[in-house]
């Protein structure tokens, strides 16, 4: 962990507050329900299966039925986990009802939580929504627009989200809501795209392409959800450990050896593989390994938070957790599926691209 001088957590400024939060038996649900009560707020748990016993009241509910607002009749706030890190799960709909499924999930709740007199909404997509842009600035401010162009996956899901979230402000002005948008999240149980970069045997790295790489631990994400709600911000707040990293630290780090190729073959090969369906997630989603979408954390650094891991405390973590696993182009594969890739390639989308590539060098030298 860092040695940051307020990463301890912030004491309340206000009494106790009754808070909701849906998918509370995920990976980041049962960590943030955790943060909550112990930072002194009565938890209630929105799921369609209870968790472990704690100081957690857990509500059997539908978050897409309007009942759902029966169940936060109660609460002073919700917390609505709409990026929840479980891409396993998420590839197992189809991207259609995928996407149908987290805008109605979102409009229920705004609709809900307007009814029953909630105060505050918070809403947890990620900085992925930004965009991943060579010019990008780094780190990108909060108020930095949306400049994401993906037509399809779920970078493309979030930003529908966000809009969602853009019209209930206008059309529930008494309503508080808050958009938290983490850097690439880390934990236990946690399975994303970027995760998924790491599970494969070789690094993915675009010729003239420089990454700057930044991670949110999901501990760290619960306590900056926890001062949101006990300070009562509104608007849209980025999160993730200070600073970022290099491709070169990057690599360091997880000491596995990079491959590169060309921008336009890894992106050809990948599109022409997601068309036949070998790989789930859209070629436009390379962006995110290859182009900077770091975020400043500047609302919540303004309110006493900081992180409690640096980013190389929490890529160590991240690679302790994929340990074992193998992917290609965020699709998991056997492990001898992924020892045939390890001769040239770092995902599915470039395996035979890259290996291609290495082939012909090797010819020529030869």
């Amino acid at each position: 962990m860092s040695s940051q001088p307020n990463s301890a957590r912030p004491r309340r400024s206000v009494g106790p507050q009754r808070v909701a939060v849906t998918r509370a038996t995920s990976a980041v649900g049962s960590v943030l329900v955790k943060e909550l009560a112990t930072a002194g707020d009565r938890v209630i748990g929105l799921d369609e299966k209870v968790g472990p016993a704690g100081d957690v009241e857990y509500r059997l509910t539908s978050i897409m039925s309007p009942s759902v607002v029966s169940a936060i009749s109660d609460v002073d706030a919700l917390v609505h986990i709409a990026y929840d890190s479980d891409l396993e799960s998420s590839l197992n709909e189809s991207s259609s009802s995928r996407r149908d499924r987290l805008i109605r999930e979102v409009q229920t709740l705004t609709t809900a939580a307007a009814a029953a007199g909630v105060s505050h909404l918070v809403v947890i997509t990620s900085a992925m929504v930004y965009g991943a842009k060579e010019d990008n600035p780094v780190p990108l401010d909060e108020a930095s627009p949306q400049l994401a162009e993906d037509a399809e996956g779920i970078v493309a899901d979030l930003v529908e989200v966000e809009r969602v979230l853009d019209l209930a402000r206008q059309v529930h002005p008494g309503l508080q809501v808050t958009s938290v948008r983490p850097a690439a999240l880390v934990g236990e149980g946690l399975d994303t795209m970027i995760s998924r970069h790491f599970e494969a045997p070789r690094l993915l790295t675009l010729k003239g392409r420089a990454p700057a790489w930044q991670f949110c631990h999901v501990e760290d994400l619960a306590t900056a959800v926890s001062v949101v709600i006990r300070d009562d911000i509104p608007g849209v707040l980025g999160v993730g450990s200070v600073g970022t990293l290099s491709q070169a630290e990057v690599e360091e780090i997880a000491s596995m050896r990079p491959v590169e190729m060309s921008a336009s073959a890894a992106t050809g090969a990948a599109e022409r593989l997601h068309r036949l369906g070998v790989i789930p997630l859209p070629a436009t989603d390379l962006a995110y390994v290859s182009f900077p979408w770091a975020v400043a954390p500047t609302t919540l650094n303004q309110h006493g938070w900081y992180p409690a891991y640096d980013n190389a405390t929490a890529l160590s973590i991240l690679l302790e957790t994929v340990r074992g696993h193998h992917a290609v182009m965020s699709r998991r594969v056997e492990r001898r599926d992924a020892a045939i890739g390890a001769a040239g390639a770092a995902s599915a989308a470039v395996a035979v691209a890259a290996t291609a590539a290495l082939m012909r060098r090797r010819r020529k030298r030869a």
